[in-house]
Protein backbone atom coordinates (compact mmCIF):
# COMPACT_ATOMS: atom_id res chain seq x y z
CA UNK A 1 0.00 0.00 0.00
CA UNK A 2 1.08 3.56 -0.57
CA UNK A 3 2.31 5.39 2.52
CA UNK A 4 1.20 9.01 2.71
CA UNK A 5 4.01 11.18 4.07
CA UNK A 6 3.61 13.32 7.14
CA UNK A 7 5.49 16.55 6.43
CA UNK A 8 7.17 18.58 9.14
CA UNK A 9 8.78 21.99 9.00
CA UNK A 10 12.34 20.78 9.52
CA UNK A 11 14.59 17.90 10.63
CA UNK A 12 14.26 18.78 14.31
CA UNK A 13 10.48 18.51 14.08
CA UNK A 14 10.81 15.13 12.35
CA UNK A 15 13.05 13.93 15.17
CA UNK A 16 10.76 15.20 17.92
CA UNK A 17 7.71 13.49 16.41
CA UNK A 18 9.38 10.11 15.99
CA UNK A 19 11.07 10.30 19.39
CA UNK A 20 7.70 10.95 21.03
CA UNK A 21 6.24 7.94 19.21
CA UNK A 22 9.11 5.69 20.32
CA UNK A 23 8.83 6.92 23.90
CA UNK A 24 5.08 6.26 23.86
CA UNK A 25 5.68 2.70 22.67
CA UNK A 26 8.32 2.09 25.36
CA UNK A 27 5.92 3.35 28.00
CA UNK A 28 3.15 1.14 26.65
CA UNK A 29 5.44 -1.90 26.84
CA UNK A 30 6.08 -1.21 30.51
CA UNK A 31 9.21 -0.82 32.61
CA UNK A 32 11.63 -3.70 32.18
CA UNK A 33 9.56 -5.31 29.41
CA UNK A 34 11.44 -6.23 26.25
CA UNK A 35 11.21 -3.61 23.48
CA UNK A 36 13.35 -4.07 20.36
CA UNK A 37 14.17 -0.82 18.54
CA UNK A 38 15.65 -1.24 15.05
CA UNK A 39 18.18 1.51 14.39
CA UNK A 40 20.13 2.83 11.40
CA UNK A 41 23.22 4.98 11.74
CA UNK A 42 23.90 8.17 9.79
CA UNK A 43 22.43 11.63 9.43
CA UNK A 44 18.75 10.85 8.85
CA UNK A 45 17.95 9.47 12.33
CA UNK A 46 20.32 11.71 14.29
CA UNK A 47 17.66 14.25 15.28
CA UNK A 48 15.46 11.37 16.44
CA UNK A 49 18.11 9.95 18.75
CA UNK A 50 18.84 13.38 20.23
CA UNK A 51 15.14 14.03 20.79
CA UNK A 52 14.61 10.54 22.23
CA UNK A 53 17.25 11.23 24.87
CA UNK A 54 15.31 14.33 25.87
CA UNK A 55 12.08 12.31 26.04
CA UNK A 56 13.79 9.70 28.23
CA UNK A 57 15.01 12.37 30.65
CA UNK A 58 11.70 14.27 30.73
CA UNK A 59 9.53 11.16 31.19
CA UNK A 60 12.02 9.38 33.49
CA UNK A 61 11.80 6.31 31.29
CA UNK A 62 13.20 2.99 32.46
CA UNK A 63 15.22 1.56 29.54
CA UNK A 64 16.24 -1.74 31.12
CA UNK A 65 13.96 -3.58 28.69
CA UNK A 66 15.13 -1.70 25.60
CA UNK A 67 17.17 -3.59 23.01
CA UNK A 68 19.00 -1.58 20.34
CA UNK A 69 19.06 -3.62 17.12
CA UNK A 70 21.51 -2.09 14.66
CA UNK A 71 20.86 -2.59 10.94
CA UNK A 72 24.33 -3.01 9.53
CA UNK A 73 28.08 -2.53 9.69
CA UNK A 74 30.96 -2.29 7.24
CA UNK A 75 33.02 -5.45 6.95
CA UNK A 76 36.43 -6.34 5.56
CA UNK A 77 38.46 -9.44 4.83
CA UNK A 78 40.34 -10.91 7.77
CA UNK A 79 43.89 -11.21 6.52
CA UNK A 80 44.52 -14.35 8.56
CA UNK A 81 41.41 -16.45 8.00
CA UNK A 82 40.18 -14.85 4.77
CA UNK A 83 36.70 -14.56 6.30
CA UNK A 84 34.73 -11.36 6.66
CA UNK A 85 34.88 -9.43 9.92
CA UNK A 86 33.42 -6.14 11.12
CA UNK A 87 35.69 -3.14 10.75
CA UNK A 88 37.39 -1.59 13.77
CA UNK A 89 34.59 -0.35 16.02
CA UNK A 90 36.61 2.77 16.89
CA UNK A 91 36.71 3.95 13.26
CA UNK A 92 34.79 7.22 12.74
CA UNK A 93 32.61 5.58 10.07
CA UNK A 94 31.84 2.45 12.09
CA UNK A 95 28.11 1.88 12.54
CA UNK A 96 28.95 0.05 15.78
CA UNK A 97 30.71 3.17 17.07
CA UNK A 98 27.80 5.36 15.97
CA UNK A 99 25.26 3.16 17.73
CA UNK A 100 27.29 3.03 20.93
CA UNK A 101 27.99 6.76 21.20
CA UNK A 102 24.96 8.35 19.52
CA UNK A 103 22.29 5.92 20.75
CA UNK A 104 23.28 3.73 23.70
CA UNK A 105 25.54 6.17 25.59
CA UNK A 106 23.23 9.11 24.90
CA UNK A 107 20.11 7.26 26.11
CA UNK A 108 21.88 5.80 29.13
CA UNK A 109 23.03 9.24 30.22
CA UNK A 110 19.43 10.44 29.97
CA UNK A 111 18.01 7.44 31.83
CA UNK A 112 20.46 7.55 34.74
CA UNK A 113 22.19 4.82 36.75
CA UNK A 114 20.44 1.46 36.89
CA UNK A 115 17.83 2.46 34.31
CA UNK A 116 19.78 2.21 31.09
CA UNK A 117 20.54 -0.26 28.30
CA UNK A 118 22.87 -3.08 29.32
CA UNK A 119 25.65 -4.02 26.90
CA UNK A 120 24.08 -7.38 26.13
CA UNK A 121 21.06 -5.48 24.80
CA UNK A 122 23.09 -3.70 22.12
CA UNK A 123 22.97 -5.96 19.07
CA UNK A 124 24.94 -5.82 15.81
CA UNK A 125 24.87 -8.48 13.05
CA UNK A 126 27.89 -10.77 12.91
CA UNK A 127 29.29 -11.32 9.38
CA UNK A 128 30.60 -14.73 10.47
CA UNK A 129 27.06 -15.93 11.27
CA UNK A 130 24.56 -13.46 9.77
CA UNK A 131 21.67 -15.92 9.85
CA UNK A 132 21.85 -16.01 13.65
CA UNK A 133 20.70 -12.38 13.75
CA UNK A 134 17.29 -13.13 12.24
CA UNK A 135 16.83 -16.04 14.63
CA UNK A 136 17.85 -13.90 17.60
CA UNK A 137 15.31 -11.24 16.63
CA UNK A 138 12.56 -13.83 16.12
CA UNK A 139 13.35 -15.52 19.44
CA UNK A 140 12.71 -12.19 21.18
CA UNK A 141 9.37 -11.57 19.50
CA UNK A 142 10.47 -9.39 16.58
CA UNK A 143 11.28 -5.70 16.22
CA UNK A 144 8.81 -3.55 18.15
CA UNK A 145 9.57 -0.50 16.00
CA UNK A 146 12.08 -0.22 13.17
CA UNK A 147 13.46 3.19 12.15
CA UNK A 148 14.43 3.27 8.47
CA UNK A 149 16.24 5.68 6.17
CA UNK A 150 16.59 5.65 2.38
CA UNK A 151 19.75 6.20 0.40
CA UNK A 152 19.53 9.38 -1.66
CA UNK A 153 21.09 8.10 -4.86
CA UNK A 154 19.90 4.50 -5.20
CA UNK A 155 17.25 3.92 -2.53
CA UNK A 156 19.33 1.49 -0.50
CA UNK A 157 17.91 0.66 2.92
CA UNK A 158 20.51 -0.52 5.41
CA UNK A 159 23.13 -1.90 2.96
CA UNK A 160 20.61 -3.65 0.70
CA UNK A 161 21.55 -2.71 -2.91
CA UNK A 162 19.20 -2.22 -5.87
CA UNK A 163 17.99 -5.60 -7.07
CA UNK A 164 17.61 -7.05 -3.56
CA UNK A 165 15.04 -9.86 -3.35
CA UNK A 166 11.99 -9.14 -1.17
CA UNK A 167 12.69 -12.17 1.02
CA UNK A 168 16.37 -11.37 1.61
CA UNK A 169 17.67 -12.21 5.11
CA UNK A 170 20.53 -10.76 7.12
CA UNK A 171 23.70 -11.42 5.13
CA UNK A 172 27.00 -10.01 3.85
CA UNK A 173 26.64 -7.95 0.67
CA UNK A 174 28.88 -6.10 -1.74
CA UNK A 175 28.00 -2.43 -1.51
CA UNK A 176 26.62 -0.79 -4.62
CA UNK A 177 28.82 1.95 -6.07
CA UNK A 178 26.12 4.58 -5.54
CA UNK A 179 25.66 3.47 -1.94
CA UNK A 180 29.37 3.99 -1.36
CA UNK A 181 29.14 7.46 -2.92
CA UNK A 182 26.14 8.34 -0.76
CA UNK A 183 28.18 7.34 2.28
CA UNK A 184 30.88 9.86 1.43
CA UNK A 185 28.44 12.53 2.62
CA UNK A 186 27.28 10.49 5.61
CA UNK A 187 30.79 10.04 7.00
CA UNK A 188 33.15 13.01 6.42
CA UNK A 189 35.98 10.85 7.81
CA UNK A 190 36.26 9.31 4.34
CA UNK A 191 37.65 12.64 3.15
CA UNK A 192 35.56 12.52 -0.05
CA UNK A 193 37.76 9.63 -1.24
CA UNK A 194 35.63 6.80 -2.64
CA UNK A 195 38.56 4.39 -2.33
CA UNK A 196 38.39 4.73 1.47
CA UNK A 197 34.76 3.53 1.62
CA UNK A 198 34.57 -0.21 2.40
CA UNK A 199 33.21 -2.42 -0.37
CA UNK A 200 31.29 -4.87 1.82
CA UNK A 201 28.84 -4.77 4.68
CA UNK A 202 26.72 -7.05 6.83
CA UNK A 203 23.09 -5.99 6.78
CA UNK A 204 19.61 -6.98 7.78
CA UNK A 205 17.63 -7.96 4.69
CA UNK A 206 14.52 -6.27 3.40
CA UNK A 207 12.81 -9.56 4.23
CA UNK A 208 14.02 -9.21 7.82
CA UNK A 209 12.57 -5.71 8.01
CA UNK A 210 9.22 -6.65 6.48
CA UNK A 211 8.66 -9.95 8.26
CA UNK A 212 9.98 -9.15 11.72
CA UNK A 213 8.80 -5.58 12.37
CA UNK A 214 5.59 -4.71 14.22
CA UNK A 215 5.83 -1.09 13.09
CA UNK A 216 8.17 0.74 10.71
CA UNK A 217 8.86 4.48 10.41
CA UNK A 218 11.03 5.90 7.64
CA UNK A 219 12.59 9.33 8.18
CA UNK A 220 13.99 11.68 5.54
CA UNK A 221 14.99 15.31 5.62
CA UNK A 222 16.87 17.72 3.40
CA UNK A 223 16.67 18.48 -0.32
CA UNK A 224 19.01 15.61 -1.34
CA UNK A 225 16.37 13.14 -0.11
CA UNK A 226 13.54 14.62 -2.24
CA UNK A 227 13.91 12.02 -4.99
CA UNK A 228 13.98 9.19 -2.46
CA UNK A 229 10.84 10.47 -0.77
CA UNK A 230 9.03 10.72 -4.10
CA UNK A 231 9.96 7.15 -5.01
CA UNK A 232 8.95 5.72 -1.64
CA UNK A 233 5.69 7.69 -1.42
CA UNK A 234 4.64 6.61 -4.93
CA UNK A 235 5.24 2.89 -4.35
CA UNK A 236 2.25 0.68 -3.58
CA UNK A 237 4.45 -2.42 -3.18
CA UNK A 238 8.11 -3.36 -3.03
CA UNK A 239 10.23 -2.36 -6.03
CA UNK A 240 13.60 -4.18 -6.04
CA UNK A 241 15.30 -1.39 -7.99
CA UNK A 242 14.64 0.94 -5.01
CA UNK A 243 14.91 -1.17 -1.83
CA UNK A 244 13.55 1.53 0.48
CA UNK A 245 10.13 0.88 -1.07
CA UNK A 246 9.91 -2.12 1.27
CA UNK A 247 8.12 0.41 3.49
CA UNK A 248 4.99 -0.16 1.40
CA UNK A 249 4.90 -3.84 2.38
CA UNK A 250 5.56 -3.37 6.09
CA UNK A 251 3.17 -3.49 9.04
CA UNK A 252 1.91 -0.09 10.26
CA UNK A 253 4.24 1.97 8.05
CA UNK A 254 4.79 5.70 8.52
CA UNK A 255 6.85 8.16 6.47
CA UNK A 256 8.09 11.27 8.32
CA UNK A 257 9.74 13.91 6.11
CA UNK A 258 10.54 17.61 6.26
CA UNK A 259 9.60 20.35 3.79
CA UNK A 260 12.92 20.21 1.96
CA UNK A 261 12.57 16.46 1.34
CA UNK A 262 8.94 16.87 0.23
CA UNK A 263 9.54 19.21 -2.70
CA UNK A 264 8.99 16.53 -5.36
CA UNK A 265 5.68 15.33 -3.95
CA UNK A 266 2.93 16.18 -6.42
CA UNK A 267 -0.08 17.97 -4.99
CA UNK A 268 1.55 18.81 -1.67
CA UNK A 269 -0.44 21.44 0.17
CA UNK A 270 1.84 22.67 2.93
CA UNK A 271 -0.87 24.42 4.95
CA UNK A 272 -2.60 21.07 5.41
CA UNK A 273 0.33 18.74 5.83
CA UNK A 274 3.15 20.54 7.62
CA UNK A 275 3.46 19.87 11.35
CA UNK A 276 5.62 21.85 13.73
Amino acid sequence: MRVEPTVFDGPEAVGRALAALVADRIEEAGAGRSFLLGCPSGRSPWTTYAALAREVATRHLDLTGLVIVMMDEYVEHDGGSGQMRRIDATAPHSCVRFGQTEIVDRLNAAAGPGRGISQDRYWVPDPAAPGDYDRQIADHGGISLFILASGAGDGHVAFNPPGTRPDSPTRVVQLAEQTRRDNLDTFPSFGADIDRVPRYGVTVGVGTIREQSKQVVMVAHGAPKARAVRRVAAADSYQPEWPATILADCTRPLLFVDEAAATELNGLRPAETIQK
